[in-house]
C-alpha cells in the first residue's frame, strides 16, 4: 500500500466552506460500528500542525472530526514526523495539552527512530547521541543500552572544544533542564571504549562543537586525541535541509548540518564521509507508519483481532498531510490550504465512496 499525498500550500487565503454535507456523508457512511475504516492518515506536525508551539490551520478542530461523540479514535491517523528529540511519551504529552485531544504515544510514534533499531549489532555498543532535547534517552527508548548523549561525552575531554570557554552557559542550561546531567563524569570509560557510531537524533544546537567532536570521533575510530582510524558508523535521523517554525521564512534543518559536517571532514580526512540518512522520504518511514495505523483501528472494529493476521484486510487508502514537497509530499496530487480542507477533501472523497 502507498501513500496518497497531499500538500499544505502556503497561502493566505480565506474560503467559506460547507462542511454539513460532509458531516451527513460521515455520520451515515460510518455509522455501524463494526465497520473498519477503509483509510486512515499520517501528519506531519512542523508548519502542518503546529508552528513552534501554536496550533495552525484550525488543525485542533479539524483532528477532532477524526473521533467519534464519545471521543473515541474513529479514523486512524499519525503524526509522522522527521525528529523532535523527545521521547513518544513526552511528544504525546505535549501534543494533547496544545490541540486539546487525547495523543496516545503510539500516535506520535517517532518512525524513522524506529528505523534505528534495526541496527541492532550497536545494541550493547558504545554509541554517542546528539540533538536538542534528550537524545540518549529516545535512543535507549528503542533498546540501545550503551549509548551517552555528545553533551556528556564532550564535557569528559578537556580541551576538545576549543571555544567551551566561552558557552558557560551551556552547562548551566543543561543542568538546569535535565536533573540527571552530571558533571562529575560519565558512567562508561570513554577514554579506552571506542565509540562504535554515532546517531544524529535531532537538530543539534551546538554546530561548532559537535562538528569538532564528531570529526574527532570519526577521525580516529572512535577515540578521540588517537591516531587515525576506521570510521565508526554515523546515521542521520533526517536530511532536511530547511523546516517551517514560527519564523516568516523556513530555518536550516538536520540537512544543513549533515552538509556542513561532511564538507569539513572531506576537507580535513583522506576519505570522504560515509553515513546513512533516515527519516522522511525514506521508504521504510511510510511502510511503517502503515503498521502504527494498522494497530490504530479503533478496537470497537469486528476484524479488530485479525488486523495481525496474514489475512488482515489492508487500508485501500493512506494519506500523508505535509508542507515539504521534497519530503512529506513528492509526487502530491492535491493542494489545500489548511489541515482543514485537507480533512475535508479526505471524508468527503472516502465516504462518497462508501455510500
Amino acid at each position: 500500500m502507498s501513500f496518497r499525498l497531499l500538500t499544505k500550500a502556503w497561502r493566505q487565503q480565506t474560503q467559506s466552506k460547507n462542511r454539513t454535507a460532509f458531516s451527513s456523508i460521515f455520520s451515515r457512511s460510518f455509522s455501524r460500528q463494526s465497520q473498519r475504516p477503509s483509510f486512515a492518515i499520517a501528519f506531519d506536525i512542523d508548519g502542518v500542525i503546529l508552528l513552534g508551539d501554536t496550533p495552525v490551520g484550525g488543525s485542533p478542530a479539524a483532528l477532532r472530526r477524526l473521533y467519534d461523540a464519545e471521543g473515541r479514535l474513529k479514523i486512524p491517523y499519525v503524526f509522522l514526523t522527521n525528529g523532535g528529540g523527545i521521547t513518544e511519551a513526552k511528544r504525546a504529552s505535549e501534543l494533547s495539552e496544545l490541540l486539546g485531544l487525547n495523543v496516545s504515544p503510539s500516535q506520535c510514534s517517532h518512525i524513522c527512530y524506529s528505523s534505528y533499531a534495526t541496527q541492532n549489532k550497536f545494541e550493547d555498543k558504545l554509541v554517542v547521541a546528539a540533538g536538542k532535547g534528550e537524545p540518549a534517552s529516545v535512543m535507549s527508548e528503542y533498546g540501545f543500552k550503551n549509548v551517552i548523549s555528545i553533551d556528556e561525552y564532550a564535557s569528559c575531554f578537556e580541551n576538545i572544544d576549543p571555544l567551551a570557554p566561552y558557552k558557560k552557559w551551556t552547562t548551566k542550561l543543561d543542568a538546569a533542564k535535565n536533573p540527571k546531567f552530571d558533571q562529575s563524569g560519565p558512567r562508561i570509560d570513554v577514554f579506552s571504549e571506542r565509540v562504535q557510531a554515532a546517531f544524529i537524533v535531532s537538530d543539534p544546537v551546538d554546530w561548532s562543537r559537535d562538528i569538532q567532536v564528531l570529526c574527532d570521533i570519526l577521525k580516529t575510530g572512535g577515540l578521540p586525541g588517537r591516531n587515525v582510524g576506521t570510521q565508526p558508523h554515523l546515521y542521520f535521523a533526517n536530511d532536511d535541509l530547511e523546516y517551517q517554525t514560527k519564523f516568516p521564512s523556513e530555518r536550516l534543518g538536520m540537512g544543513a548540518f549533515r552538509i556542513a559536517l561532511e564538507s569539513i571532514f572531506n576537507r580535513t580526512h583522506s576519505h570522504s564521509l560515509e553515513y546513512t540518512c533516515f527519516g522522511k522520504p525514506h521508504p521504510s518511514v511510510f511502510n511503517n507508519a502503515e503498521i502504527v495505523l494498522q494497530q490504530l483501528v479503533p478496537q470497537h472494529s469486528e476484524d479488530f483481532n485479525d488486523i495481525c493476521h496474514k489475512n488482515a484486510q489492508r487500508f485501500q487508502t493512506l494519506y500523508m498531510i505535509g508542507d515539504n514537497p521534497a519530503v512529506d509530499i513528492r509526487g502530491a496530487r492535491q493542494v489545500v490550504d489548511t489541515v482543514e480542507e485537507a480533512i475535508d477533501y479526505i471524508l468527503a472523497k472516502e465516504c462518497a465512496d462508501s455510500l
